[in-house]
């Protein structure tokens, strides 16, 4: 039979918190009123969170800097919302990790002034975890799904009804007496983030009424991010400084805070505290990123495929194992930045240099060889 809690959420005892799976036992995640919904992940901080550890991440859609486009097409729909007195419409935000996914969702619930509750697609193993969920939301609340591209598909027909039409499905008994009853739930607004859009089945991606792509950020975006977050941390930067952190950070906000924290954390210990753009260099390279903002793993892959492999074409696994790291976490986490800065091609034989990827090194760039003929046409 189902949970009682299930048929009426009033059934539960009073002092039992709200069941949010992957997130414990305790009070929901990140659930509280206008600007206090923030989490501690995307653009957040990278540090144990505390009350001597600020937030950087930005709690109003006025604070948050860059994606303009998404900006500007999320006001409307908040706003026009709110003037109906209706929970916004479901919202699924795409892209690499680091861009501000999660901020935004909670951005959504102080912009609407609605509780934040937080969970993820792996934790979300069975039909009842998403029940047990949804009877705890409240009139316009947000669902925040992480990796939402990572639910089973029993758990996805649950979620159907409940984003179409605010109804759930529960099924009681077993076999011929079984019987559905259907439960009515609060309008509420599911915010999804993935990294993989392309894993969202069709009839889940169309009920999002808005799928926004977040792009890259700008060394301006990041800048002034750099700053923002001085600011909050209390460190004294300059100008110079903030753009040399920015122009490292890969177009990513929560690279940007890490290196912020590390270059703070040299100019205390190793200075007086300020940071310029000598100072960040400094400390830039003492924890390994360079001036494109590669790190140890990235420059071993562009050096083994130079040094060792004369410049390729060579095989993913030969690579991974040349630098002693995962296929998978050569190919999805390194790989897609030292093709963007175009280092490296991934070629049908394999992986390959750019005369650009040798100059990054110091390396001179062997000639080309030519084809080989059999003399016929030569």
């Amino acid at each position: 039979m189902a949970r009682d809690e299930l048929i009426d959420p009033a059934a539960r005892a009073d002092d039992e918190p709200p069941l949010v799976p992957g997130r414990g036992t305790g009070p929901v995640a990140g659930a509280g009123r206008g600007p206090g919904t923030g989490t501690d992940t995307d653009t957040g901080t990278d540090d144990p969170g505390g009350p001597a550890t600020p937030s950087l991440r930005p709690r109003r859609l006025d604070d948050f800097v860059g994606q303009q486009e998404t900006k500007t097409r999320l006001r409307v729909i908040l706003e026009a919302a709110a003037r109906r007195g209706q929970a916004a419409d479901h919202l699924l935000f795409a892209g690499p990790p680091g861009l501000g996914k999660t901020s935004l969702a909670g951005i959504v619930a102080a912009e609407m002034d609605v509780e934040l509750h937080i969970t993820s697609g792996p934790a979300l193993e069975r039909p009842g975890d998403v029940a047990a969920i949804l009877t705890k939301l409240g009139e316009g609340d947000v669902l925040f799904i992480d990796e939402i591209h990572r639910l089973s598909r029993s758990v996805e027909e649950v979620l159907y009804p409940a984003l179409e039409d605010f109804v759930l499905d529960i099924v009681l008994g077993k076999g011929p007496a079984a019987r559905t009853i259907r439960l009515d739930l609060p309008r509420f607004c599911l915010v999804g983030a993935t990294t993989r859009t392309g894993l969202i089945t069709g009839p889940l991606r169309d009920r999002f009424g808005l799928v926004a792509r977040l792009d890259y950020y700008e060394p301006s975006d990041l800048q002034a991010i750099v700053e923002r977050a001085a600011e909050i941390l209390g460190a004294s930067i300059t100008t110079d400084g903030a753009r040399e952190i920015a122009s490292r950070s890969r177009g990513t906000p929560r690279i940007a805070n890490r290196l912020l924290r590390r270059v703070r954390d040299v100019a205390e210990v190793m200075g007086d505290g300020s940071i310029d753009a000598r100072v960040a260099a400094e400390g830039l390279e003492l924890f390994g990123i360079d001036e494109l903002g590669l790190d140890k793993v990235d420059r071993s892959i562009l050096s083994a495929l130079c040094e060792r492999f004369d410049g390729g074409p060579v095989g993913l696994s030969t690579l991974a194992i040349a630098v002693s790291e995962p296929a998978e976490t050569v190919e999805d986490v390194y790989e897609p930045y030292l093709i963007q800065q175009g280092l490296l091609l991934r070629t049908p034989r394999g992986r390959v240099a750019t005369s650009a990827g040798w100059r990054h090194l110091g390396l001179h760039a062997p000639p080309p060889v030519p084809p080989s003929g059999d003399g016929l046409f030569d």
